[in-house]
């Protein structure tokens, strides 16, 4: 058992709970060998005197303990965070938001919670996973590992606006190699070498040069019969008639996604996490993106790189529900463990950008999508 599988010497709850240390031990030993967490989080039963960054406070209600606005107030301006649970489920306080869970909570999910944290999961994906878990899923020798896969069992996120009554138009549930390009001309420089799902991600342009670059690049995927995604900007990819539209998380709150339905524009939406997921998959759209699966340097992630092992487990958790799009510092190299998840699709941007010969990087990266 390597360090990351045993408590014995850490404070990860406080005060000290030999019984819950113990269940922790035995949930966290069928997760799998995960690198060393450096984060200094413990799970206070009890708020503490002084409470310090990556304290996650646990109260069973609003004002359980006196956890009045001022108490909190100061537990977040140490750092910490609160987490109030009750039989509905959880919610997670941080200085960043709250972010609430529906779901039944096992006896075992305080310790599960822990688990994950030692596995790397943030304090919002952990919670997640913890109210997944369930009593005794540590006991399944059946079973590779215990981490949850089976999506009927997720939480569900309060909160969020209702999905649009239309379903977005399906994809393919294999998009192939997803050439993420950042012009028009790149747009149909890779359509030309055969790439038959493009996604046009301008960052800066005025708002005519954005026009001309998002209908250019529509025309052009018309051309070719393949499939153009445009990033963000959803109204004017509705007028264009562009194949689908890609958003991030933030983008969700804002964009008309009823309007993007109602227009038979398929939907794209961007993950980095098991929350973020779950809020994706409540709008059922056309894919979901995951990433980033390794570090990049082509667009700023708040999340840590993810790799492999988290990659292959999203697969199997949304298996048949959405296609899957892994992204983030994919390359030739690493393109075929990649696939080897059992991913969909695989997108890729300074792969072909920065090569020295985009066209030979497109032949070997459609080389290895076609032998997978």
């Amino acid at each position: 058992m390597t360090r990351t599988l045993a408590f014995a010497d850490r404070e990860i709850f406080w005060p000290p709970a030999d019984e819950l240390t113990e269940a922790a031990e035995r949930i966290r030993a069928r997760l799998g060998d995960w690198p060393p967490v450096d984060e200094p989080w413990r799970i206070c039963l009890t708020p503490p005197d002084a409470p310090r960054a990556g304290d996650l406070i646990v109260a069973a209600g609003e004002r359980e303990h006196g956890a009045d606005s001022a108490d909190r107030a100061k537990w977040l301006a140490a750092g910490a965070s609160v987490i109030d649970a009750d039989e509905h489920g959880a919610r997670l306080t941080t200085d960043k938001g709250r972010y609430a869970l529906t779901g039944p909570l096992a006896e075992d999910w305080l310790a599960a919670l822990a688990s994950f944290l030692d596995c790397g999961s943030d304090a919002r994906d952990a919670l997640v996973l913890a109210l997944a878990w369930r009593d005794g899923d540590e006991a399944d020798a059946a079973r590779e590992d215990a981490w949850p896969v089976d999506l009927t069992r997720f939480p569900r996120v309060e909160g969020l606006p209702a999905a649009p009554a239309q379903p977005f138009a399906r994809c393919p549930d294999r998009l192939g190699l997803y050439a993420v390009m950042p012009s028009a001309p790149w747009v149909e420089r890779v359509l030309d070498l055969g790439v038959s799902t493009v996604q046009l991600r301008v960052k800066d342009a005025s708002p005519e040069a954005l026009a001309a670059e998002i209908a250019e690049s529509v025309a052009a995927g018309r051309r070719h019969g393949a499939r153009v995604f445009i990033n963000d900007h959803w109204r004017e990819a509705i007028d264009a008639g562009a194949y689908g539209v890609h958003l991030g998380q933030e983008d969700i709150e804002t964009a008309d996604l009823a309007a993007i339905a109602v227009a038979g524009v398929r939907l794209g939406l961007s993950t980095h996490g098991y929350y973020e997921m779950l809020c994706a998959l409540h709008f059922r759209p056309s894919y979901v993106a995951f990433g980033a699966v390794f570090p990049t340097a082509t667009k700023t992630v708040a999340t840590a790189p993810q790799g492999l092992a988290r990659l292959a487990r999203y697969v199997r958790l949304v298996d048949g529900a959405v296609p899957l799009v892994a992204i983030g510092g994919i390359d030739v190299a690493k393109l075929p463990a990649v696939l080897a998840t059992g991913v969909g699709s695989a997108a890729v941007v300074s792969a072909i950008t920065g090569a020295d010969d985009p066209a030979a990087a497109v032949a070997a990266l459609e080389r290895i999508v076609a032998n997978r």
